[in-house]
């Protein structure tokens, strides 16, 4: 059985979200535990697998997202993986794939330049105070804070300008509790013409994951916050993280458009089966 690893939201190897991705012929997903141990396995930030579905329904693929540490509801950059995969090696027919999900039917859709966009659900954004422990534990003091709903489970923390975001030096241990997945801190860019926008960065200890180089499914929450500061519905977000990726928004009301690209740097072959 295939196993692939796929760097995700960069044009070039060993920058962006690497993901494993993990094709499943048969019709069906193998025990949660199996797939939780090929993900510790392969111990990145997220583990994509995909099985086919029958033709006629609502989607075309069953698609699921493992951390090293558990499931997740909804994960960006495993998916761009995934649909990376499922066109470079001619599986998928035609340009849109659909996706059965823990967060309902997504799609993606593959362009002529190369690039993919994901059609996700965007994500509901409500003030809320700082839970305790926040600033300490990010050493710094957020600006305005937001819940992001159920599916993406994140404290999406505005600070003061992209300086303070590329400085951050959380305490990941304390940060674990002061979410349900994990903490975005953003800001608007510094230099207007560096073909960004905004920048953030994620953390995700409560799920095993200290910080995520680049977190797709985090801009289906930025994409609104800035959308509605800046007045723009496209947009360009930077994940300043030490591997970096950029992230191009379009927000459609109710679904917010990721499109980026992906390098599939590593084909091998998982020799225990699932």
């Amino acid at each position: 059985m295939k196993i692939r690893i796929v760097d995700a939201f960069t044009d070039r190897p060993f920058a962006g979200n690497p993901a494993g991705v993990v094709i499943l012929d048969s019709g069906a997903f193998p025990e949660a535990d199996r797939l939780q141990l090929v993900a510790s396995e392969v111990n990145l930030s997220e583990t994509a697998f995909a099985h086919p579905l029958p033709p006629g329904g609502e989607a075309d693929w069953a698609l699921r997202w493992f951390t090293p540490a558990t499931e997740v509801d909804l994960c960006g950059h495993a998916t761009l993986a995934a649909a990376h995969v499922l066109h470079s090696t001619g599986v998928a027919s035609g340009s849109t794939v659909r996706y059965a999900t823990r967060s309902g039917v997504l799609r993606t859709t593959a362009h002529d330049d190369g690039t993919l966009t994901l059609d996700f659900p965007t994500a509901p954004l409500t003030p809320v105070p700082a839970p305790p422990g926040l600033t300490d534990a990010l050493g710094a003091t957020p600006l305005s804070i937001h819940d992001t709903g159920e599916h993406v489970g994140d404290l999406l923390v505005e600070l003061a300008d992209e300086a303070a975001v590329r400085a951050l030096r959380p305490d990941f241990h304390a940060l674990a509790g002061c979410s349900r997945r994990g903490v975005i801190a953003t800001a608007p860019a510094e230099d207007p013409s560096s073909g960004y926008d905004f920048v953030s960065r994620g953390f995700f200890p409560a799920v095993g994951i200290d910080e995520d180089p680049v977190t797709g499914s985090a801009h289906t929450a930025l994409a609104p916050f800035w959308s509605a500061r800046f007045g723009r519905d496209d947009l360009v977000g930077l994940q300043a993280s030490a591997r970096s990726g950029l992230v191009r928004t379009s927000l459609r009301g109710g679904r917010t458009l990721l499109t980026g690209s992906a390098v599939t740097v590593i084909d091998g072959e998982l020799l225990t089966g699932l």
